[in-house]
């Protein structure tokens, strides 16, 4: 399977397949956990995000060259609809630094990340610890939708699906790349995620559902 399936440590999503607008990604596991910098601090500097004001900086990013996400439909024409789609992008981009740099502690993980979310996520990145491995490759992120809730429009539901196709698992020590498919919907994913924007201004995933091979994806 393309990538490290995430689908096994993620909240079960049947319940919420339904929905018009979705979203998603990660799972939970105990409920003690603490993730480092998730109050939504940490060292930054980016782009300005239109919706907030005073604008708080992003923290930098950076992956390996052959480690790109390619997100689609970022200009709505609504600020505070692009504004939750790029803390998103902020957010899996912040998880595939864990895994590119083998850490938790980079600032942009608690950043984006708190609560079910950041405990889920912890558990997946973890995981490509444990079996020596990073990925490698391009992972499209597409269908994108978003619906603003609350009476001060502090709180998202965003759905979207991921293409992995020409995503591999690599092994860390030989460089070696693994994780051909046969049947292509095995590497889409379908996510349901929840955001609320903090006091800061920054829109974090709190909640993240996701389901492989769904039927949305295809």
């Amino acid at each position: 399977m393309n990538r490290r399936s995430l689908t096994a440590v993620s909240l079960a999503v049947a319940a919420v397949l339904s929905l018009s607008a979705c979203g998603g990604g990660g799972g939970k596991s105990g409920e003690g956990d603490e993730i480092a910098g998730a109050d939504g601090g940490g060292s930054t500097s980016a782009a300005p995000e239109p919706s907030a004001s005073p604008e708080v900086e992003r923290p930098v990013i950076k992956l390996p060259k052959d480690m790109e996400n390619v997100f689609e439909g970022g200009a709505t024409g609504d600020p505070v609809v692009e504004a939750v789609l790029r803390d998103n992008e902020g957010r899996i981009t912040s998880l595939d630094e864990a895994i590119h740099t083998r850490s938790l502690e980079r600032p942009a993980f608690g950043f984006y990340n708190t609560g079910q979310a950041a405990r889920g996520a912890a558990v997946w990145v973890q995981g490509f610890y444990d079996d020596g491995i990073t990925w490698t490759g391009t992972v499209r992120y597409y269908d994108r939708k978003v619906t603003v809730e609350g009476k001060e429009k502090d709180k998202a539901l965003l759905s979207y699906c991921s293409d992995e196709t020409k995503a591999y698992n690599k092994d860390i020590k030989t460089g070696k790349t693994s994780g051909e498919v046969d049947d292509s919907a095995d590497s889409r994913v379908f996510y349901i995620t929840r955001l609320v924007k903090n006091d800061k201004g920054v829109w974090q995933t709190t909640e993240v559902n996701s389901k492989r091979g769904a039927s949305q994806c295809r």
